[in-house]
Parts: structure tokens; sequence; C-alpha cells
């Protein structure tokens, strides 16, 4: 019996519970709260990753098996292998990168970061809602009963629409809705499914059916089963053409929902396919991975050439999850140890890199009050070196590039594609690698795209980046919101100097305006902050350090893979 995975899920809770019963306590410190209680739960999570044995990574450990509802031989049964600890820390680290960023951004910039519209802020609901939100996810990710999975992977729903539909943008109602329709219609299937399998079994112990590996199940029922629970999962992941709530929600959700929406909860769908549909129903897997790889490479493609057409950077980069997701759903489909690790891969590369992305979409949308690239004017590495290399490498490391996160977990689903298990017809395994392959090449294409019309070439539209030259004037690179332009001097560009805005608070605040005491103006003000820098450098470091020493996540996961293969291999 471990005492962390307990500790993990009770901290978070904890600490939502301590903002219902002294509010008034501890509003004067909000969000630097959630920034503390998420912080020692992250460090909770580096504590189970320390003690956890690499000898061992095949087998549950750090386990908790008490009884939930003994009448109905339920069991509240926690644990982590190979497969959960690298999701379980992901998902601490994130969530703590989420309030830093709002903790810090906020005292950087008052009401900016907690106030994405007017009367929206509720600091005291948002924390609450990150830290459920926050129990939900790790709860999915430490269950071993298959009814505890379900219902922590239905209590992230509430939270997530929440934060959507209350810190969301203009369309932020309808994607919320749109959100938690998909998703609860496809658990209702999947609870369909975990119900056929316990009707069959007589057990929910997941520990238990894995190394049944389908014992006590025909043929018939496996492949009804997997469908169902296949279902629920893939509109989470999500698989095309389950994907359709993705953009949306993204698009309107705010940085930190997007952040977490893309780094965690996604990979609570493709999580199920490796802890429950593939070892529990081995011969149900079998059947169904060619269909599974058919909508895995057509997501891939779809994904693609949707990125190709978007204008908004926030739904470029939710696109592009469909297409990465796809690249998971096709190395789980081999049913072949390369290909399942490759999906493990790339579902932490990608939290770690998308995650990064969302963050910066949010900060380039914060510096210019829009998304939309064209609008953005190009030039960033000219005007804002420092955000737009940061943007830069993420992209890249996105595309694939060697050396960085994102290239091995592609390249290894499409090894596995090309040699996939002996069940399995090799000829159209090996047309689906071909169909990713040409998904890899036209995924660096949008991205190139993208960085060439956002961080290269000439800036045409400026920053806002005021400065006081006179008691009525400041010089600034005119933008929208900036008022009229007013007459240049001598050698001045006819939008260099403008009216301040009848709105002062259209401005930076006062601390943060970019004005040294010459009165000159400085556009660097408005690069990287310090607070951005806390949330970015540690997706920086792990995304390069996976990059370059990929082994440090496959040995843990090939021997969980291993074992979840048994009646396959």
């Amino acid at each position: 019996m471990s005492w962390l995975p307990v500790a993990l899920l009770a901290v978070p809770l904890l600490g939502a519970f301590l903002l219902l019963v002294a509010p008034s306590i501890l509003r004067p410190v909000l969000p630097a709260y959630g920034m503390a209680v998420s912080g020692v739960t992250l460090a909770l999570a580096v504590a189970l990753v320390a003690t956890f044995d690499y000898g061992q990574a095949g087998r549950p450990q750090s386990t908790v098996d008490l009884p939930w509802v003994p009448g109905l031989d339920l069991r509240f049964h926690l644990g982590v292998d190979g497969i959960s600890l690298p999701l379980v820390a992901l998902t601490a680290l994130l969530t703590f990168l989420c309030f830093a960023y709002l903790s810090w951004g906020d005292a950087r910039r008052p009401g900016q970061l907690l106030h994405p519209r007017p009367g929206g802020a509720r600091p005291r609901a948002l924390v609450f809602t990150l830290l459920v939100l926050e129990v939900g996810m790790i709860g999915t990710f430490l269950a071993l009963d298959l009814l505890l999975f379900f219902v922590f992977f239905e209590i992230v729903l509430v939270p997530m629409y929440f934060l959507i539909a209350i810190w969301g943008g203009e369309g932020r109602r309808g994607a919320a809705v749109k959100f938690i329709l998909y998703t609860l219609l496809g658990s209702v299937v999947m609870l369909l499914g975990l119900l056929l399998i316990w009707a069959q079994t007589g057990t929910l112990d997941i520990v238990a059916l894995g190394q049944a590996h389908g014992a006590g199940m025909s043929r018939g029922v496996q492949v009804l089963a997997f469908v169902a629970v296949g279902l629920g999962l893939a509109v989470k992941t999500p698989m095309w053409p389950l994907h359709t709530w993705l953009p949306d929600a993204h698009t309107q959700a705010p940085t930190v929902g997007s952040v977490l929406l893309a780094g965690v909860l996604l990979k609570m769908g493709t999580y199920g396919f490796a802890r429950i549909a593939i070892p529990i129903l081995p011969e149900g897997a079998a059947v169904v991975a060619p269909w599974l790889g058919a909508f895995a490479v057509v997501g891939i493609i779809y994904g693609s050439l949707a990125c190709l057409a978007q204008r908004d950077l926030k739904r470029m980069i939710a696109y592009s999850s469909v297409g990465h997701m796809g690249f998971v759903l096709l190395g789980f489909a081999t049913l072949t140890t390369v290909g399942i690790n490759g999906a493990l891969f790339a579902n932490v590369a990608h939290g770690l890199i998308t995650g990064l992305l969302f963050f910066l979409a949010g900060a380039i949308k914060d510096r210019h009050h829009t998304a939309d690239i064209p609008s953005l004017g190009g030039g960033m590495l000219a005007r804002l070196p420092h955000l737009g290399a940061v943007l830069t490498f993420a992209s890249i490391a996105s595309l694939g590039l060697p050396g960085l996160a994102g290239f091995w977990g592609e390249m290894l689903a499409l090894l596995g594609a090309f040699q996939p298990a002996e069940v399995l017809p090799s000829a159209l395994f090996r047309t689906f690698m071909v169909i990713g392959g040409l998904g890899a090449v036209l995924t660096a294409a949008y991205f190139l795209v993208m960085l060439s019309r956002v961080t290269h070439g000439v800036p045409s539209v400026p920053l806002p980046v005021p400065a006081t030259t006179g008691p009525d004037d400041h010089r600034v690179a005119a933008g929208p919101g900036n008022g009229a332009a007013a007459a240049a001097g001598p050698g001045e560009r006819a939008d260099a100097i403008v009216r301040p805005p009848a709105d002062l608070a259209a401005w930076e605040t006062p601390d943060e305006r970019p004005v040294d005491p010459m009165g000159t103006a400085r556009p660097e003000a408005l690069d990287i902050q310090r607070y951005e820098l806390v949330a970015w450098v540690p997706l920086i470091v792990l995304i390069l350090l996976f990059g370059l020493w990929p082994k440090l996540l496959l040995s843990l996961t090939t021997p969980a893979v291993q074992t979840l293969l048994g009646a396959l291999s």
C-alpha cells in the first residue's frame, strides 16, 4: 500500500474544497494559491517518479487497493506503471505551469489574463475549476478499476466545460456545448462496452483483466466491446471524423484551457487504448485494428490539409492535433511493441510541444489582440525576436525535426506500420505507412507556411508599443485600436506618432509601459516576459531532452508494452 497516489488526488481536491469553505481568507492570494497547491502536487509526482522501480516498469507499482462498493465488488484501486507514470508527471507539470502563467502573469498585467472578457474574471472559480480538473486528469491515469477509470474520465468534462463556457472567447457557449455533447455521448457508448466486459468476466479489475488477455469472452463479444469502448475513447482522442468539437473548443478556450485540453485531455483517450482496449480485448483489437489504422491515416491527411487552409493560429494548432493524434492511433493499430512505443512516446511529446504552442498562441493573441495570421503582419523575428524564436522552435519540434521530441513518436509509428503484428495484413499497413509519410510532409508544409507568414518578412502591422514623446503624443507603431495617426515629422513614418486612446486601459498597464527615463520606445519590452519564461522553459528543456535521449522514455514504456501485448506477441 502506497500513500503517494492517494496524496496526488487528495492535495488538489483538498485545495479545491478549501476554496469553498474559506473564500474570504484565500481571496487575496488568488491565483498564487492555485500555484502553491499544484506545486505540492507536482512535488508528489516527482517523488513518484523518483521512487519508481524502473526494473519492474511492466507491473503496477505504488498501488492502493481498498474496498469501494463491497456489494458490487468495486474497489478503489490505484497504481502506476511504465505507461501511466509519464502521463501523471506530464499532467502535474502542465497544471503547475498553467497556474504559474496565471499567477505571475496576473501580477505583471493586472486583470489581463484572468479577465479575458469584461466580467469574466472570477479568479476563485477559475482556480477551483483547474484544481478539480487536475483531480480528474491524474485520477484517470492512476485508476486500475474500470468503473473508477470511467468516473475520473467523466470528472474532467464538467470543469473543462465551464473553463470554455465562462473564460472562453466570443463563441464560447456553442463550443462548450459541442464539447460536452460529443464527449458525453462517447462516454455513454464506452460505459456500455465496460459493462459488457464486466458482465462477461465478472470483474472490473484492470490488472486482472489485462493478465487474462480476453479469457472468458468470445471473439464476437470482444469485437463488440472493443468497438463500444473504442468509440468513446476515439471521441476524446479525437479521431477523424469524431474530431469536430476540437477546433471550436481550442479556438474559444482561454490559454490555460487550450494547454490542458491538448496536453492532457486528448491523452486520456489514447491512454484508454493502451490501458483497456488492447490488453483486455486482444481479439477485438486484431479485428478492428485495420479500421483504426484507416481512420488514423485519414485523420493525418485531413488534419494537415485543414491546417493549410486556416487563418487563425489557435485553430491551426488545434487541427494539427488531429493529425498528430492520427500518428498515435496508427501506432496503436499496428499492435507491435515498436508501434505502441511510438504511440506512447508521441503522446508525451505532443503534450509538451502542443502545450508550448498554445502558450505561444495565447501570448501572441495577448499582444496583438488577434490570432488571425494575416492580421499579425509578419516579421515577428525582427520586432519580437525571442518570442519569434521560441515559436519557430516549437513549430519545428511539432513538424518532427530529428533531435527534438516530435520526431521519435511519428517515426516509430510509421516503422510499426511497415511491419505490423502477424495477425494484421502487412500490405494494407504499408499503404498506411506511405499515407502517413505523406502526412508528415504536409505537416512540415503547414508549419513552414505559418512561420513564413508570422515570423519572416518585414512587419506590416506593427505592435502597439507606447512611448511618451510629448505631453499629448505617444510614439508607437500603429496598430488596431491605437487611434488615428498624427502628422509625422521630417524623416518619420506616417504611422509613427498616434494620439493616445481615450481608454488608457487599452495600453499596457503603467508598470508595463515600455518607456525608459529618456522617453524613447523599447519594443523589446513586449518580447518574452519573465512569467512566460517560467512557464515555457521547462517544456523547451524536456522537448530537447526527449529528442536527444529518447531512451529515457522508451526504456520506461517498453516493458509495459510487452506486458499488454502478451496475447498478441
